[in-house]
């Protein structure tokens, strides 16, 4: 935990840890997000209170809409809908095809205080079973092109293609 100049300890925000499915046969994904952002005033450029989300003409505005809140509330509506199809085919068999894992921080803006420590006390539980690991804090190349980030500081590269 922080500690202030004055000798006061700051708690750190809890990190959140979730996870749906448990299926051994099944390959287990975990996800990485935070949920803090950087300070803004709407003098900073802000046509609307940073700190309120707003929708002008189909596009979301606020702080964190896409750095990070946006995009960890993509991925728990798309295991929402999933579940939520209730898919009956042969194909899906009703079941997840992978086992989900979710990391959901405060403190990644602030250089992910606490997060280290948590990584190395839930190795052999939480993480002893995850298979990959896909991080969700990327920008895109511009309003109209995301990123699809391949590698992360040299650890992990693999090709992804979209038809």
């Amino acid at each position: 935990s922080p500690q202030l100049p004055d000798g006061q300890v700051l708690p750190l925000p809890s990190v959140i840890l979730g996870e749906l499915g448990k299926d051994p046969q099944n390959p287990t994904v975990c996800f990485y997000g935070h949920v803090d952002v950087q300070p803004a005033k709407k003098e900073d450029g802000w046509n609307t209170d940073p700190y309120t989300l707003t929708e002008i003409d189909g596009n979301l505005y606020g702080r964190g809409a896409t750095d990070n809140k946006g995009l960890v509330l993509a991925w728990i509506n798309a295991v929402e809908t999933f579940r939520a199809l209730k898919l009956t085919s042969l194909i899906f068999m009703q079941a997840m095809p992978v086992n989900f894992k979710f990391v959901i921080e405060g403190m990644e803006e602030a250089g992910s205080l606490g997060l280290e420590k948590l990584l190395e006390e839930e190795n052999q539980s939480f993480f002893s079973d995850v298979d990959y690991i896909v991080i969700s804090d990327n920008l895109w190349l511009s309003s109209k092109k995301p990123a699809l980030t391949y590698g992360s500081r040299g650890n992990a590269c693999f090709s992804v293609e979209v038809k």
